[in-house]
């Protein structure tokens, strides 16, 4: 017979021992797994979803490719004066591209400009020196000629749907050292420059590719390796950098057509130089207007003194419309056609008339 004492402490074993399992149960191991990821179990990230769907970029490697075949190096050479030296050959490299395959190179006057010696570089290593060299100082452009036949013309693209911020790359010789490429976008359009000559160019490319000794002349394409500009200038200043300027298309293609027909570009002439009125100008030369455009120097017998226009004549409006600079006037007759009779507003003195001149062709350089 179990007593009542046994019976308590048989209770008290179970009930260590129940309680021994619970501990031990809730320090054990979980057996439960957490079910594997599905597609639906992950959270949406739109941001990451628009990324995918963008369209990658064009390769820059594909469009210098389409271009590279036509793009050339240039080397000048010119006899350089010096008083304790005497005369030194001076040495100098540029860049341009096939405009024809019957051996028509497009480059930059000032490649060119002096040269006594033009030597032109293809990219399959072979190298032809210039039979002819025909310049337009005005838009600092030139056109070359080699003994060769059957080269790979550069395609030129259309300027119509040119944008800023559109991708374009550089290729030519930049410091000399062979064919580069660099990658850019279109930073400005229609832009005006004032280039070391004094001479102002016009509807320019801005670009930020990268633009070096070397590289006038060489095109600047779009991604489909078609040429839009031909690279002129850069500005190279204590803290400007990444400006690259480049003759656009629509307003080369004039230029080149007229140097290989007739050798040189002409142009409507008034017969006049001119310069720009501002407060100092108008001061220093007892002007009585401080705005347009003075007469500086005019040719006898040419167009403008025909019309009755005297030096230190100020011209305030040309074909109705006003002028302020000297830059605006010329564009504004080299809008013009040759023989085209144009109305000339100007202030002789204190007084204000109106005068009409025929320009006539401007002579070859």
């Amino acid at each position: 017979m179990i007593t009542t004492q046994k019976m308590r402490y048989t209770l008290r074993i179970l009930s260590v021992a129940v309680l021994l399992l619970t501990v031990a149960g809730c320090s054990a191991p979980a057996i439960l797994q957490a079910p594997p990821l599905t597609e639906t179990s992950v959270e949406h990230n739109p941001a990451s979803s628009s990324l995918s769907s963008n369209p990658p970029l064009p390769s820059i490697a594909d469009a210098v490719a389409a271009v590279y075949p036509s793009v050339v190096t240039i080397t000048t050479e010119a006899t350089a004066y010096t008083f304790f030296f005497g005369p030194r050959t001076q040495k100098g490299a540029g860049s341009g591209w096939i405009y024809r395959q019957d051996g028509l190179i497009v480059t930059n006057n000032h490649v060119v400009e002096g040269a006594e010696k033009v030597t032109v570089g293809l990219a399959d290593g072979r190298i032809f020196r210039a039979d002819q060299v025909y310049r337009d100082p005005v838009t600092d452009l030139a056109v070359v000629k080699v003994g060769a036949t059957g080269l790979p013309p550069a395609k030129v693209g259309d300027l119509s749907q040119l944008r800023v911020g559109d991708w374009v790359i550089a290729v030519g010789n930049p410091l000399g050292q062979g064919l580069r490429a660099k990658e850019g976008i279109v930073s400005g359009l229609k832009v005006s420059l004032t280039v070391d000559q004094g001479e102002t160019l016009y509807d320019l490319i801005e670009t930020s590719a990268a633009i070096n000794p070397g590289n006038s002349g060489g095109p600047l394409v779009n991604m489909a390796g078609e040429v839009i500009g031909i690279t002129s200038a850069k500005i190279a200043a204590i803290g400007v950098e990444g400006m690259g300027y480049v003759i656009g298309t629509r307003v080369a293609m004039p230029i080149i057509e007229q140097l290989i027909s007739k050798g040189y570009v002409t142009r409507p002439w008034l017969g006049v130089q001119l310069f720009t009125v501002d407060e100092y100008t108008a001061a220093m030369n007892d002007l009585s207007v401080d705005k347009g455009v003075v007469i500086a120097e005019i040719v006898p017998g040419g167009p403008a003194e025909k019309a009755g226009l005297k030096v230190r004549d100020v011209i305030i409006r040309f074909e109705g419309k006003d002028v302020t600079t000297a830059e605006a006037l010329m564009q504004a007759i080299h809008s013009c056609k040759i023989g085209q009779e144009v109305e000339i507003t100007f202030v002789s003195g204190r007084e204000t008339r109106t005068t009409h001149a025929r320009l006539t062709e401007s002579s070859p350089p």
